[in-house]
């Protein structure tokens, strides 16, 4: 079966999965926009972030596929509609 992201979905996710913040952490909606904004200029955008994700999953792929799949989780959740916000900050 094929899913489609949206593109907005997947840089987020991709933002946050280069973040700081900790899988053990349980974030506000407020840090984990910050994180995301940070990781985007940190990484150069949303292409720098792609590639980034792309190194990550091939340096270590034991480790980015559940880390990818807390943040897409957590971006969910923050954003369950593209552009929008869902739990309070």
């Amino acid at each position: 079966m094929i899913t489609t992201v949206d593109p907005i979905t997947t840089t987020r996710a991709a933002a946050l999965f280069l973040s700081t913040l900790c899988v053990a952490d349980n974030p506000s909606t407020a840090e984990v926009v910050g994180a995301i904004e940070r990781a985007l200029r940190t990484h150069g955008g949303s292409a720098g972030c792609a590639a980034d994700v792309a190194q990550a999953y091939g340096d270590h792929p034991e480790l980015a596929a559940p880390r990818m799949r807390w943040a897409r989780r957590l971006v969910g959740l923050v954003f369950p509609e593209p552009g929008g916000y869902a739990l309070a900050a």
